[in-house]
């Protein structure tokens, strides 16, 4: 079955067309990454699945598990599975790891567990006395990734989209979100993995590479399209 499935999709942002009628799919229990350069519409296009309001969808659909999306709010697209993890995750002063995974999986329809937590923690070498910090607050740029992909862990949503989530991650951390990537899928999960690494094509290999350039889908193929972008640069790129 088809987690996420976008079809000719239009974005505008500031009167300017960003996206330009991307069409793809990530099915159930897969991972599918798409790379492209800076300013391809690749954050653009993730704001815009979650339903950010600052970005107008001007033509196309967004459906999540088969049902259309695209007209709801980022919350009703939260309840029915979708999560986002943003190119630079917030920080919330006041508001600890604990009180916010302890507020978000009750709404979900979740059970908190601290066990299970600090084991979604520790599978992203994140120690249990992150609990007690500030979310983000005072984290390097790896520390906030690692906590989002630590999150999905728990929150297991139908559907994950994650913008650059190997920004700030050593080869050590791009493996453990590789393995973090690879539970997801295995439970059904379907994940976007949004990156301009191909190291981290290589380490994931996702069963599916886009490539955006420009707003648009310039090639797809396997891992070996990573390769080729290494040594090559960007298809119909400048």
């Amino acid at each position: 079955m088809v987690g996420l499935e976008v079809v000719n999709l239009h974005v505008r942002v500031s009167g300017r067309e960003v996206v330009r009628g991307v069409s793809f799919s990530v099915p159930q229990g897969s991972v599918v990454a798409m790379m492209g350069p800076n300013g391809s519409g690749k954050s653009t296009l993730a704001l815009s699945l979650a339903g950010h309001p600052r970005y107008e969808v001007v033509g196309g659909r967004i459906l999540l598990n088969g049902e259309d999306v695209t007209a709801l709010k980022p919350e009703e697209r939260a309840r029915r599975g979708l999560f986002l993890g943003f190119q630079a995750p917030p920080a919330l002063e006041g508001v600890s790891v604990r009180a916010l995974l302890s507020a978000v999986l009750p709404a979900q329809g979740l059970e908190y567990s601290e066990d299970q937590v600090v084991r979604a923690l520790g599978k992203m070498a994140l120690p249990p006395s992150y609990l007690e910090r500030q979310v983000n607050v005072g984290f390097s740029g790896g520390e906030r990734k690692r906590l989002e992909v630590a999150q999905a862990l728990v929150l297991k949503p139908r559907v994950v989209v994650l913008d650059e989530p190997d920004s700030g991650l050593d080869v050590d951390g791009v493996r453990l979100l590789a393995v973090a990537l690879g539970e997801l899928a295995g439970s059904g999960t379907g994940v976007l993995l949004i990156t301009h690494n191909p190291m981290t094509v290589e380490i994931v290999r996702p069963q599916k590479v886009l490539v955006l350039v420009s707003g648009l889908i310039a090639a797809e193929g396997g891992v070996e399209l990573a390769r080729t972008i290494s040594e090559k640069g960007y298809p119909g790129a400048a």
